[in-house]
């Protein structure tokens, strides 16, 4: 492959190449990337925004994650916050810090799997930003999504009784990384060892590539399910949890043979001899969906794929627990990842 240096093209060049393959496809994008501001257009709706940060050797390693599957990631993880307010993605800005040992070409992997999550969500890509960076590569994402005014979903809605809901499985993004982890730590020093990834394709997946729960927000919608909260579980489930007890002022019940887990994710919890139910608790970046819905809606959920009833909303001086398999009640803790610590 070619290589362009960036000083080449200069910014608004850098701009035009890296943007010029993302067509408007939403009616809302009234004026996309090339002005000093994006113009969108949502009438009645409710405009959504959020943000999110990536730092090269906190967020992501780039000796494991490949450039394309990095860009993917970014979007999904901004798609997925605004699909737990229960609304759609539509719009994206995007800036990059990046050091002189990034190509053009680097960075146009980058483009690429961020092409690939837009097109596969229906996103605009409408602006960004780039600059000079002294310490590797920085990607800051804005999403701007929309959602009816009464569709909306906040964490704040739980009520006692409501059931809590969780998607997918939980705990395999982590036993992705911790299998990224070790194979890392062998091939250290020796370029000649090959990583041992057969049959962990899927927990890999999990990892790098992870998916934004577009289905199950049209899934209940059709169902005629509105949560009465609900967010996305980048931080593990049981920070997530104490996000909406304390949010919405109440305490809540989850059993641990409820939570979902993959084959392949216990299977690699037990050959690094970890406890899975801890990596589902804590281990976060699974961006499935944690909401909860009122016991009234119970026969709708039921046959519904995809989600799993793993507890119930309680009072809140009846506290936040986790009830083992022998019926023991655990106090809940957050102890999921946090990158400030």
């Amino acid at each position: 492959m070619s290589r362009t240096e960036i000083a080449a093209l200069g910014e608004f060049g850098l701009i035009r190449r890296l943007t010029e393959k993302f067509p408007i496809t939403n009616a809302s994008t009234v004026k996309g990337v090339g002005d000093d501001a994006a113009i969108l257009d949502y009438g009645t709706k409710q405009v959504l925004v959020t943000t999110d940060l990536l730092l090269e050797g906190v967020h992501f390693d780039l000796v494991y994650v490949p450039l394309k599957h990095l860009g993917y990631k970014a979007a999904v993880v901004n798609f997925s916050d605004i699909y737990a307010m229960n609304g759609r993605p539509k719009q994206i800005t995007v800036s990059l810090g990046v050091s002189k040992r990034f190509s053009v070409e680097d960075l146009e992997q980058i483009y690429e799997g961020l092409s690939v999550a837009c097109q596969h969500y229906g996103v605009d890509l409408v602006g960004g930003d780039t600059s000079a960076s002294l310490t590797g590569l920085t990607i800051s994402i804005t999403c701007i999504g929309e959602a009816s005014k009464d569709k909306i979903v906040l964490r704040s809605g739980a009520q006692p009784t409501d059931l809590i809901c969780v998607t997918g499985d939980l705990g395999s993004a982590y036993m992705g990384l911790q299998l990224l982890e070790r194979e890392k730590i062998a091939f250290s020093g020796n370029d000649q060892v090959q990583p041992d990834f057969e049959g962990k394709d899927y927990i890999l997946q999990r990892q790098l590539k992870p998916e934004a729960r577009k289905d199950i927000i049209e899934t209940l919608e059709k169902a005629g399910i509105v949560p009465t909260s609900m967010m996305d579980i980048s931080d593990g489930l049981s920070s997530e949890l104490m996000h909406i007890c304390s949010q919405s002022n109440t305490g809540c019940r989850v059993y641990e043979d409820k939570i979902p887990i993959s084959y392949q994710a216990a299977l690699m919890a037990e050959e690094l001899n970890m406890s899975i139910v801890t990596a589902a608790l804590n281990g976060g970046e699974d961006y499935e969906l944690l909401f909860t819905v009122s016991i009234n809606d119970y026969e709708k959920i039921i046959p519904l794929e995809g989600i799993n009833i793993v507890g119930h909303i309680t009072k809140p001086e009846l506290g936040l627990h986790l009830i083992g398999r022998e019926g023991e009640e655990i106090a809940l803790q957050a102890q999921g990842w946090n990158s400030l610590q």
